[in-house]
Parts: structure tokens; sequence; C-alpha cells
């Protein structure tokens, strides 16, 4: 839903930064300890249960959703930053750092994944690139001993996205190996990565891809994709929030004052197109991997606000989209009393999936929660922390 009502006037929460990283560490700790847990009991892995409540029977024979572990893994990540700066674990001194959980989450994707990095989907793959990249990047600047694991999984991945990035309907990453379909989902995501780990040039092909054939010349947002249908080619042109959102990192990455002048402009349209009416809430996009879009998207909008070679206006429409959403994340959430249970799979705190309702209408007690839709609050409370 298109916001009618312009909410350029309406002020963003003056939650301050420590507030923030205390609500983060809430959240976490919620994720955590009650969707985490060993792989078949296994010693040193860790995973996280697609619903809860959940048994053993279910998470092996369930769905196998590879792409939320790959976000999972982004906000120990985030976590694990925290913990850095502030010298405190988030879940307390005789627990597990938040890094050595991204560490056995990335070990156990593999062992759940038939023992390999690789699948169907590209888009699933490049979360994971890059959320072992920023792994391996908090590993070093603790001072701890990469892993050669996360050097494995970047080397075989960039196998994986230098094959599915082509010059088959002018450019553009396919977005599965059925190869019918060149999307934003696989594309964006796979430019950021090309773009942080030195192949700027092939980032920026995949950029100007997006550009020419996916981007919405009159709402200034990014299109799903391009499908190769019966022999034509069809564009989708649903747009997500989350979409939105490695293309704006990747622009960011990339830099140069085409670039940032698009990134500018891509904060306005969501704004302007994916906000709440008369707010400054991004929207929900439901649940199951719906359940991930807006966290995404605030993700990368924290990068934005951060950035200081955006104009001001940019940074702080930015800044306001994620604090503002979430707050509606933590003030929709709806908390167990009983902590015990929680730890045994009933989540301490329960969010919304929808930011415009209370948890305790999309998630009443007895009801599934599920990890995605989870994931998605602790992101917005991490990028909130960023701020």
């Amino acid at each position: 839903m298109s916001s009618q009502i312009e909410p350029a006037g309406i002020p963003a929460p003056s939650t301050d930064a420590a507030e923030w990283a205390t609500r983060a560490n809430r959240a976490a700790r919620s994720v955590t300890r009650s969707f985490g847990g060993r792989l078949l009991f296994l010693p040193g892995t860790h995973i996280g249960a697609v619903s809860l409540p959940t048994t053993i029977r279910r998470s092996l024979s369930g769905p196998w959703h590879y792409w939320w572990q790959a976000h999972y893994v982004d906000c120990l990540v985030d976590a694990g930053r925290r913990e850095l700066a502030t010298k405190t674990k988030f879940d307390g001194g005789s627990r597990p750092s938040a890094g050595r959980l991204a560490s056995r989450l990335v070990t156990t994707i593999r062992l759940r994944n038939l023992l390999r990095f690789v699948n169907d989907y590209y888009d699933d793959m490049a979360w994971l690139a890059l959320a072992t990249l920023r792994l391996e990047k908090l590993a070093e600047e603790t001072r701890k001993p990469g892993r050669r694991r996360n050097a494995y999984v970047q080397k075989c991945l960039t196998v994986q996205f230098d094959s599915a990035s082509t010059d088959h309907l002018g450019g553009g990453t396919f977005w599965s190996t059925k190869r019918d379909f060149k999307n934003t989902p696989a594309t964006a995501p796979v430019a950021l990565y090309y773009a942080r780990t030195g192949h700027a040039e092939r980032a920026q092909q995949l950029v100007n891809w997006l550009n020419s054939k996916l981007l919405h010349p009159d709402r200034g947002l990014y299109q799903d994709g391009l499908r190769i249908s019966d022999g034509e080619v069809v564009v989708d042109g649903a747009i997500y929030t989350y979409n939105q959102g490695p293309v704006l990192g990747a622009l960011l990455e990339l830099g140069g004052e085409d670039n940032l002048r698009r990134a500018a402009l891509l904060v306005d349209a969501v704004r302007r197109e994916l906000t709440l009416p008369g707010t400054l809430v991004v929207r929900g996009d439901g649940t199951g991997d719906g359940g991930l879009f807006t966290g995404i998207l605030l993700r990368y909008l924290a990068m934005a606000a951060r950035d200081v070679r955006l104009p001001s206006t940019a940074r702080e429409t930015a800044r306001s989209l994620v604090q503002s959403t979430a707050e509606a994340f933590w003030t929709g959430r709806r908390e167990n009393p009983d902590l015990d249970n929680a730890r045994k799979g009933s989540p301490a705190i329960v969010f919304s999936f929808d930011p415009q309702r209370p948890a305790s209408q999309t998630y009443p007690a007895g009801t599934a929660v599920e990890l995605s839709t989870q994931l998605q609050a602790w992101m917005a409370l991490e990028a909130a922390a960023t701020l």
C-alpha cells in the first residue's frame, strides 16, 4: 500500500541508542534461546527452527529455508558488533558470544544442506555469502583467527555467481538453476557481494542492468524481474520492500556521483511508496519469506542514514524510516511472562509480522510463530541501534 499522505513533517521516535541496543539484545536472546538449538543434538552445531512449537521430526522433514538461516547469521553478526563495542556478551558471560553462535550456524547450514553450501537459488547463496563476509570481518576486528571455512564459502559461491551472471537478457543474474528468470532478488545481493569483494566493474554492470531493465520510471523503485515465458521476455512488475534494500546497499558500496544520486532518490521513493499512510513506518509483507522483507530493507536504510556522502535530507529520511518502523515492531510486541517455557520453545517476546498490528492480533497465544518474522523485528532493532 502506498502512502497517500506526505509524511515529511512526522518526527521519528526519540529513543536513544542505548535503549535501542537494550531492545536488540532482548530480541536476540528471545530468538536464540527459543528458536536456536543443536542439529540432531550434535555438539558445536546451531540452527534456527523454522517455526515454534516444533519437533525434531518436523525440523528435519519440514521445509528447509536456507536463506532464513543466512539472515539469522547476519543478525548474530549485528549482535556481535555490539558485543565488540561494549565488551559485554548479549546473553551473559556464561553463554556463547554472538560471533561464536554465528560461526556454528554457518557450519550447521552446510550440514543441514546435505554437506554443501550450494543450492538451487542464487539469491539464497548471495545472502549467505554476504553474511559470511560480515562474519569474517567481525572475526578480524575481534582479533580472532578467521575460519578457512569462510574463505571456502566465498570461493565456491563466487563461482556460482559468475555462472549465473550472464549476457542473456542483456545482463543480470539468474534467480535459480532453471535459468528462466533474471530478477532483482538475485542480481542486487550478487552486485553488493561483488562490490564488497573487490569486483566493482562486475557489480556496476549488474547495477546498470537493474537501472535499465527493472527500475520503474514513475515510482522510482525496482520491479521484481524478467521472466522467459514461451520464448518471450515478460516483466514481472511486482514491487517488494526487500528488493530495494540490496540495490541501495550496492549503490552505496560502489559510490560515485551517479550511484549516490540514485541512492538518495531510492530512499525518497521508499518513503513515498512503501510506507503506511500518514506515517514513516515501512509496510509489512506478511509471513513466510515475506516475513523477512521489511527487516532487510531497514538494514540497508540504516546504511544510508550513516552515509555522510548522501544529502542530509536523504540521511534523515532513512533514519526516520528505520526508527519509526523499529518502534512500531517494538510497541506491538507480545511478551511471554513464563521465561522457563520461553527457553523450551515459546519465545520470550513475540513480534508481529505487520508493524501496523500488534502481535496479540497477528500471533495470539497458542499460534505457531515463524522464525522469519522474528528475525525481521530483531533486524529492525539492530538497524535502529546503529544510528
